[in-house]
């Protein structure tokens, strides 16, 4: 499988490895890749899990109860007829799956943008969109984070959006649509719908100034793979903007999302068939705030 640059990154209490199983069960093409089992970090024993949702490549972590998520990061899935002939029936499939044990944040049913069209909050807290897309539109891949600027950052999706496609070299932006005049208290002109591109994964995003008690935060972060030392540099740098956020490689950026910058080879370090090599490695990042991939590698190699 070909290594994704930029990775969601969920947190969970205990639950990493149900979850994954659970989502491995909801959707095609869906799968746990891998397991890891951290040791006597800050949260005590902690379970890794990599696995893919329709493909699109994920991390989970059971590391204790400091994040909940909330509505601000959701993942839509797009079921396209052009691409998949019984997508009207695998949409109500994947949503009566979903409903069990979560709660209904908007019906499946029609509305103006969509035949047919859900939000659900799952079980594990989790915010999923499912929508039957038009067949007619651009094409977009399965399943695609979704965020929702609101409350400090209402009104910012498009300059946080700029930002980042500043920031990341293979980059584009996509559609984009703008609240008309009428539409209060959304302010005119701001970002009713954009999605873009950065390295190969798309995002979408939209604005919202109706009253909303929540806002990102680490449950769900976004890990950058970076080549070599000069590229964990770079992101750090053009990324970082909270520094008592900074700790073990994690990062939050100047619109509170919260990113992720490690070296491509972390993964190989962390699943080694040598438990001593991944103690060493877990002991050397638990003391970083951004990561030293020389040190790393000299704690892999037991030097």
């Amino acid at each position: 499988m070909t290594k994704q640059r930029i990775v969601p990154h969920l947190w969970f209490d205990r639950e990493a490895r149900e979850a994954a199983t659970f989502y491995s069960s909801v959707f095609p093409d869906s799968s746990i890749t891998n397991i890891t089992t951290l040791h006597n970090t800050p949260s005590g024993d902690c379970d890794v899990v990599s696995f893919t949702v329709l493909g699109q490549q994920f991390m989970a972590i059971s590391a204790g109860p400091l994040f909940k998520f909330n509505p601000s990061i959701s993942f839509m899935v797009n079921f396209d007829p052009s691409q998949d002939v019984d997508a009207t029936t695998r949409i109500d499939a994947v949503w009566a799956k979903l409903t069990e044990g979560g709660k209904v944040l908007m019906p499946l049913d029609k509305y103006p943008f969509s035949e047919r069209y859900g939000c659900i909050e799952d079980k594990f807290g989790l915010t999923w969109q499912l929508i039957l897309t038009n067949p007619e539109g651009e094409k977009r891949p399965r399943i695609i984070p979704f965020l929702l600027f609101v409350g400090a950052v209402a009104g910012k999706t498009e300059e946080a959006s700029d930002f980042y496609l500043s920031i990341f070299k293979d980059a584009k932006r996509g559609a984009i649509a703008r609240y008309p005049v009428g539409m209060e208290p959304e302010r005119e002109g701001t970002v009713m719908f954009t999605d873009f591109q950065l390295e190969g994964q798309w995002f979408a995003a939209m604005d919202s100034a109706r009253e909303h008690n929540f806002a990102f935060n680490e449950a769900i972060s976004f890990m950058v793979y970076c080549n070599d030392q000069t590229e964990i540099d770079y992101y750090w740098e053009k990324l970082s903007a909270v520094p008592q956020a900074e700790q073990c490689g994690w990062l939050k950026d100047k619109y509170g999302l919260s990113w992720q910058v490690v070296p491509t080879d972390m993964d190989q370090m962390m699943q080694d068939q040598d438990p001593e090599r991944a103690a060493r490695v877990t002991r050397a990042f638990l003391k970083m705030k951004k990561f030293d991939l020389a040190a790393l590698r000299r704690a892999y190699e037991g030097e």
